[in-house]
């Protein structure tokens, strides 16, 4: 039985599209939006002219958003409920993704970290709706089963939209960034603009596909859940307990979630411009993150043959961790295609850990679930963080060094694996 044992509040329809394809299809979104980071990062450091540790802040005003609205966005969904709180979220998407055109049209960097931003606070209502509505939708020890399957179609989303973005955006942008240092200020000002300007009419489409999608979402039959019920051992095993704080393997699950994003992020949004340091061109390299994604869906897959009939997701968890650390390591010690090839691997690597860490963080939360499952959405701010620091290490030694911050964060995703998540003893009184 479910250790949540929540149910729908409704049944579920008989006809239409069931209501695991619907949370497919805004995880195809989720994906979408977010890896268009992936090509943003270098593409509007050379349009708004930025050093490294500059454009990395396409990744923290994305991500940061989970942090300041994660737990305002439990807040609305107590008050709306997950159908209406996910169409809510693609609305706010619409409307970040709009500020884009302002920002493209004026070159102002500002404003497309604002829009960035804005289009973080809409996924992060998104994401505090569907992941614990796709974990608690069955029995809890195939959840990483579903969530895998919700993985691909997360990271399909994630191939397609770099490439898409790219075509447009990154089109002839080594010659452009060659002969920009020839260019009089004048002249140089004229051809920045018409890369900005570039990403208009890809967002303007964006909007219009969002708005739809939201419109389709409030009318659609998808059921609720309710997550305040509990059966009668989780009950009695949550009795006298008035914080979310009094579950030791949320907090460390939250802080495992912070690192497996910041490291997950990294490996996407900076492979590109990793690819360019190893003295590869953009016109290849813009490539590199599909890669990544693919790595992850491949690992997917493994997670939705071999979960739970082979191993378990803690077990899986172990694995994802230790190869994370070995590809760290050998992106760090090998040189060129070689060395971009480990990063991309990091993507087989981090396929099942979020799949793993939600339901291990969730077990036995009960009517605790909504505000835990806003904390791990809190945690999604790893990828603000670890990148930013990233960029801030290429400026100071390089590219390939700032690996580095890789390790220790595969070495506490390790320990929650094994240790972790099994800690159930109050932490507060």
């Amino acid at each position: 039985m479910n250790q949540n044992s929540t149910t729908l509040t409704q049944p579920a329809p008989k006809a239409g599209i069931p209501p695991i394809a619907i949370i497919g299809i805004l995880f195809f979104i989720f994906g979408f939006i977010t890896w268009l980071n992936s090509v943003l990062i270098p593409y509007l450091k050379i349009a708004c002219e930025l050093n490294n540790f500059e454009s990395y802040l396409v990744a923290f005003a994305f991500y940061i958003a989970y942090l300041v609205m994660a737990v305002p966005s439990a807040m609305v969904l107590k008050a709306t409920g997950f159908k209406k709180g996910m169409s809510f979220g693609l609305v706010v998407i619409a409307l970040g993704a709009l500020i884009f055109i302002p920002a493209a049209l004026t070159r102002t960097y500002g404003l497309f970290l604002l829009g960035l931003f804005v289009q973080g606070t809409g996924l992060a209502l998104l994401q505090t709706a569907s992941n614990p509505y796709i974990t608690i939708l069955g029995p809890l020890e195939s959840a990483a089963k579903r969530i895998s399957i919700m993985g691909i179609c997360n990271k399909v989303a994630g191939g397609i939209a770099p490439i898409a973005l790219g075509a447009v955006a990154l089109k002839d942008a080594d010659a452009l960034t060659a002969r920009l240092h020839t260019l009089t200020e004048a002249v140089k000002a004229e051809q920045l603009n018409e890369l900005a300007s570039r990403v208009i009419m890809p967002y303007i489409i964006i909007v219009v596909v969002l708005l739809i999608l939201a419109t389709w979402i409030y009318f659609s039959t998808l059921p609720e859940i309710d997550t305040d019920k509990e059966d009668e051992s989780v009950a009695t095993a949550n009795l006298g307990k008035t914080s979310v704080l009094q579950f030791p393997h949320l907090i460390l699950g939250v802080i495992t979630l912070f690192l497996y994003v910041g490291v997950e992020v990294l490996a996407g949004d900076s492979i590109i411009s990793y690819g360019v340091s190893q003295h590869i061109s953009l016109s290849t390299a813009k490539f590199f993150t599909t890669c990544t994604l693919f790595a992850m869906i491949a690992g997917y897959i493994v997670g939705i043959l071999c979960i739970p009939k082979y191993f378990s997701q803690d077990k899986a968890l172990v694995v994802s961790a230790i190869s994370g650390i070995v590809f760290a390591l050998a992106a760090i010690f090998t040189h060129g295609y070689v060395s971009v090839l480990c990063i991309a691997f990091l993507g087989f690597s981090n396929s099942l850990m979020w799949p793993a860490i939600w339901p291990l963080a969730l077990a036995g939360l009960g009517r605790f679930t909504k505000v835990g499952s806003s904390l791990l959405i809190m945690g999604i701010a790893g990828g603000a963080i670890v990148p930013l620091i990233y960029g801030s290490l290429v400026d100071k030694f390089s590219a390939q060094e700032a690996y580095w911050i890789l390790v220790p964060c595969y070495a506490f995703i390790l320990f929650y694996a094994t240790v972790g998540h099994k800690i159930r003893r109050k932490i507060t009184s």
